[in-house]
Order: structure tokens, then sequence, then C-alpha cells
């Protein structure tokens, strides 16, 4: 019985298998190359990946003090 083949969810390339993969495919994971990492980071960045919902009003927020994460 063979393990379903991994792909890469930007270019859908099929991806290596971690014990034959290159430096850099490990470095990548699980994207297959830098090049479809930094594609993927872009879409977050440019705003066409977005989480449903409302948008968020920052006046309604608690007032946190200087420093505090926000939860």
């Amino acid at each position: 019985m063979t393990a379903p083949v991994r792909r890469c969810p930007t270019c859908h390339g099929a991806l290596v298998d971690a014990s034959h993969a290159s430096a850099e495919a490990l470095q990548c994971a699980p994207f297959c190359s830098n090049r479809c990492q930094m594609a993927d980071l872009g879409r977050w960045l440019s705003g066409a990946y977005r989480v449903a919902g409302d948008p968020l009003d920052v006046t309604d927020l608690p007032d946190a003090p200087q420093g505090a994460p926000r939860e």
C-alpha cells in the first residue's frame, strides 16, 4: 500500500518524500519551492486570502496596557 501523494498548495505539483527531499524543499514545506512559498505569502499580503466575517471595528476593542498582546 502506497502513501497518498502530497501536493504543493500553490502549484499542486507532487511533493518529494522527506527522506529524498533537497534542503530547499525541506525548508519550504509544505510548499515545493521558495517560489511557491512566496507566491502564497503574496496572496495573503494582497488580501486575496481572507477569513470570512464582518470587518473588525477597532473602537470596539478593549483598552490593553502598553505592550500587552491582544487576544
